[in-house]
C-alpha cells in the first residue's frame, strides 16, 4: 500500500458530463416503476426526499435510471466530499476487495487500519499524541465518543447544545434537540443528556464570550460540574441549520471543560474531511477538542467512523472495551487513505474555499432581491440560508419552511438537488462535493434565482 499517489494522476477525469440535464418528467416512469416496487418491500420509516433512482454517479452529478442527470448540492448528505466514485478511492477499494475483504481487527489486525489512525493523528487538531478506535457509522462513533468520555471520567451526565443532532440510536435520538421525526414514539430513551444553550447570532446577537458563558451558567447550575462527564459540540451545526457559533465561544468552553475534568468532544461527522477549508472545522475557531468524531466523508461513500483523541483519554477503555464486527473493515479503511491523499494531493481545501466565494457571492446577490433570506452562512462547502418570512429578516426573523420546501420542489424539476435543515425547517443548505465547479454553482443558483421568482 502506497502512502502517497501523484498529483497528476489523482486530477479528475469525469466519466459523467457535468452538467444538469433534465429528458423526462421527475420523477421519470422508471423511477417511478421503482418506487412502486419499493413500497411493496421497504419500510415506510426510510423516506426519500425525491423519488429518484440513481443508476451512475460521477463529480458532481447524479444520474437516475431515466436519465436524468441532477447537481447534486447533497452529497449523501456530506459524505461524497471528494466527489462521487473518485477515481483514486475506487481503485483503492477495488484493490482491497482483491486482497482481504474482511477479517476483523480485533482478531487479526491489518495494516489499514493502522495507517487510518496516523492520519487522523495527524490531521484532528491538537499537538499532542493521539490515538483512535474505527467503527461504521457517525451515530456509532458518538456513542463510542461518550462512551469513552464516561469511563475516563468515571462520570455519569452528556450535555449537548440546543439545535444539535447526533444521530438516531437511542442514546443519540436522547442528544438531538428537535425530536421529529428522529424520536417520535420511540422512547423511553438514555437518561442523564442535558440540552444548554449555543451560539445562534442571528438570532441571539451574543457575542462568543457572552454565548459561553450562558451556556457555562446552564451546565454549572443544572448538571453540575463534577458529574459531567464530556460537552459534545458540532462546530458547525448540521441539521441544526448550519449554524456558526461567534468568534470565541468554542474555545471558551475548552477552557471551561479543561478546568473541571469534562471532555469535550467535537462532533466533526459532517463538518470534518476537508469540507469546510480545513481539515476539521475546529481548526477555524481556534478549538482543540479532547476527542474528534469523524465520519461521512472520510471513506468516499463506504462506511467508516472514528473516534480520535487524546491518547491518555483513549487508552481509559479496557482491552475489548471498544470495536466491532465491521468497525475499520479494510476495504473502507483502503478508501479512506485514498481519500486523506486526494485531498493533499489535488489542493481540496483551496476547492472548498472557492466554492465558498462563489456559493457567497452569488446568494449575496439574491439576498439583495429577495428579503425572505434571512441570513447567509457557513464556511466552505457548507453553507446555508436562513428563510424568514417576508419583511421581518431585520426584526422577528419569523421562519419560513414554506419558501425553503418549495424552492426545493421548483430545484429538483430542473435538475437541482437541494436539502432543507434548521429546527423550523427554514434552512436551505448547500452541501456539493468538491468536485463542483463553479459553471455549475452559477446554473444552480439561477435555477434557484428561478424558484424565488416563482414564489411571487
Amino acid at each position: 500500500m502506497t502512502d502517497t499517489i501523484d498529483a497528476q494522476e489523482a486530477a479528475p477525469v469525469f466519466t459523467v458530463p457535468q452538467e444538469r440535464k433534465i429528458v423526462t418528467a421527475v420523477p421519470g416512469p422508471k423511477s417511478q416503476e421503482l418506487h412502486e416496487r419499493r413500497r411493496a418491500v421497504v419500510s415506510d420509516g426510510v423516506s426519500s426526499a425525491l423519488p429518484v433512482y440513481i443508476e451512475r454517479a460521477n463529480g458532481a452529478i447524479l444520474v437516475d435510471v431515466d436519465g436524468n442527470r441532477f447537481v447534486d448540492f447533497g452529497a449523501g448528505i456530506g459524505v461524497t466530499t471528494i466527489g462521487h466514485t473518485e477515481a483514486s478511492v475506487v481503485a483503492a477499494a477495488a484493490g482491497q476487495l482483491q486482497d482481504v475483504i474482511h477479517t476483523l481487527f480485533t482478531i487479526t489486525p491489518y495494516e489499514e487500519y493502522v495507517r487510518v489512525a496516523e492520519l487522523l493523528a495527524e490531521r484532528t487538531p491538537g499537538d499532542w499524541a493521539k490515538k483512535s478506535v474505527l467503527v461504521n457509522s457517525g451515530a456509532e462513533a458518538v456513542e463510542n465518543g461518550v462512551k469513552i468520555a464516561r469511563k475516563f471520567t468515571g462520570r455519569r451526565a452528556v450535555a449537548v447544545l440546543d439545535h444539535a443532532y447526533h444521530g438516531r440510536t437511542n442514546l443519540t435520538m436522547a442528544m438531538n434537540y428537535k425530536a421529529h421525526p428522529y424520536a417520535t414514539g420511540y422512547g423511553p430513551f438514555a437518561g442523564d443528556v442535558y440540552h444548554a444553550p449555543n451560539s445562534y447570532p442571528y438570532r441571539d446577537g451574543l457575542s462568543g464570550e457572552d454565548a459561553a458563558a450562558r451556556t457555562i451558567a446552564y451546565l454549572e447550575k443544572v448538571v453540575g460540574a463534577t458529574d459531567l462527564a464530556c460537552l459534545v459540540v458540532e462546530p458547525i451545526q448540521g441539521e441544526g441549520g448550519f449554524v456558526v457559533p461567534a468568534d470565541g465561544f468554542l474555545p471558551t468552553l475548552q477552557a471551561w471543560c479543561t478546568e473541571h475534568g469534562v471532555v469535550m468532544i467535537a462532533d466533526e461527522i459532517q463538518s470534518g474531511m476537508a469540507r469546510t477549508g480545513r481539515w476539521y472545522a475546529s481548526e477555524h475557531f481556534g478549538w482543540e477538542p479532547d476527542l474528534v468524531l469523524s465520519a461521512k466523508g472520510i471513506a468516499g461513500g463506504l462506511p467508516l467512523a472514528a473516534v480520535t483523541g487524546r491518547a491518555e483519554i483513549m487508552d481509559a477503555s479496557q482491552p475489548g472495551g471498544l470495536g466491532g464486527t465491521f468497525g475499520g473493515n479494510p476495504v473502507a479503511c483502503a478508501a479512506a487513505v485514498a481519500v486523506f491523499e486526494s485531498i493533499e494531493a489535488n489542493g481540496l481545501l483551496a476547492e472548498a474555499e472557492r466554492i465558498e466565494r462563489t456559493l457567497t457571492t452569488g446568494l449575496e446577490r439574491l439576498r439583495e432581491r429577495y428579503d425572505v433570506i434571512g441570513d447567509i452562512r457557513g464556511k466552505g462547502a457548507m453553507v446555508a440560508i436562513e428563510l424568514v418570512q417576508p419583511g421581518t429578516r431585520d426584526t422577528t426573523k419569523q421562519p419560513n419552511p414554506e419558501a425553503v420546501s418549495s424552492l426545493i420542489a421548483y430545484a429538483a424539476q430542473h435538475g437541482v438537488l437541494f436539502l432543507n435543515a434548521g429546527t423550523w425547517g427554514n434552512v436551505l443548505r448547500f452541501l456539493p462535493s468538491l468536485a463542483v465547479g463553479d459553471e455549475l454553482i452559477d446554473d444552480a443558483l439561477r435555477v434557484l434565482d428561478d424558484g424565488f421568482a416563482a414564489l411571487g
